[in-house]
């Protein structure tokens, strides 16, 4: 596993050199948020490296349902009985097996590591425009119907799960990165996603975090050459 820290941000990767997957800790004072639950054995390390830093995982946060997202989720809801578990409002069916779509996300079907017999109920569910804790909710469908980034106020880094990814070059979720095409190929919705980045050009973004790849400093004028880009 590798550690990178950015100010309050822990990126958290397994197998970087091969497949990398992030996962993210967020230190709020004693505390600390998790953001997605990498894959089925990365509970161990995930807890190791809490347990060095003297600080409880009081919260795990989940951007979107996919299973390299939610690996870990039963095994440290097990471990951490008392940790909320928060996911959007659509990616809750997805977590609980429901794979349908809805009559106004058609004619796309969800695609990618698709959950099944997750054994885990979400505490809470999010909506776009909420804050836990120093994160504010942000809605980003594309990749998946319900997919959320979160940003973290202190500082203006955001953590996006699979809307972005960083490995194999920077792209939207569904934009095709021969280096990496794996996100591509799990993308409900590319147009839906191009929105989604969209929407988030305004908030200034410092640090961009994602799923796969590494931090990406200064990410506002990354992000707005790339969609740039897109229309030409």
């Amino acid at each position: 596993m590798r550690i990178i820290q950015r100010n309050y941000l822990y990126q958290l990767t397994f197998l970087p050199m091969i497949f990398p997957v992030n996962c993210y800790l967020i230190e709020e004072g004693e505390e600390l948020t998790l953001i997605d639950a990498a894959l089925p054995f990365s509970y161990k390390k995930i807890l190791a490296f809490a347990e060095e830093r003297k600080k409880p995982i009081t919260k795990i946060i989940l951007s979107h349902a996919h299973g390299d997202h939610i690996g870990s989720l039963d095994a440290l809801k097990e471990r951490l009985p008392n940790a909320k578990v928060y996911i959007s409002v659509r990616d809750a069916r997805i977590l609980s097996g429901d794979h349908t779509i809805d009559k106004e996300e058609e004619p796309f079907v969800l695609k990618g590591g698709l959950p099944k017999n997750i054994q885990t109920k979400p505490d809470v569910l999010i909506k776009d425009g909420e804050q836990i804790g120093s994160l504010l909710c942000i809605a980003l469908p594309g990749h998946t119907p319900g997919s959320f980034g979160f940003l973290d106020k202190r500082d203006n880094s955001l953590i996006v799960g699979d809307a972005f990814q960083t490995r194999g070059g920077l792209a939207v979720s569904g934009q095709f990165r021969a280096f990496f095409p794996f996100p591509a190929m799990a993308t409900w919705n590319k147009a839906e996603a191009i929105k989604s980045a969209k929407k988030i050009l305004p908030l200034n973004i410092s640090l961009l975090a994602t799923g796969h790849g590494n931090l990406l400093e200064n990410a506002h004028l990354s992000i707005e050459s790339l969609l740039e880009r897109e229309r030409g």
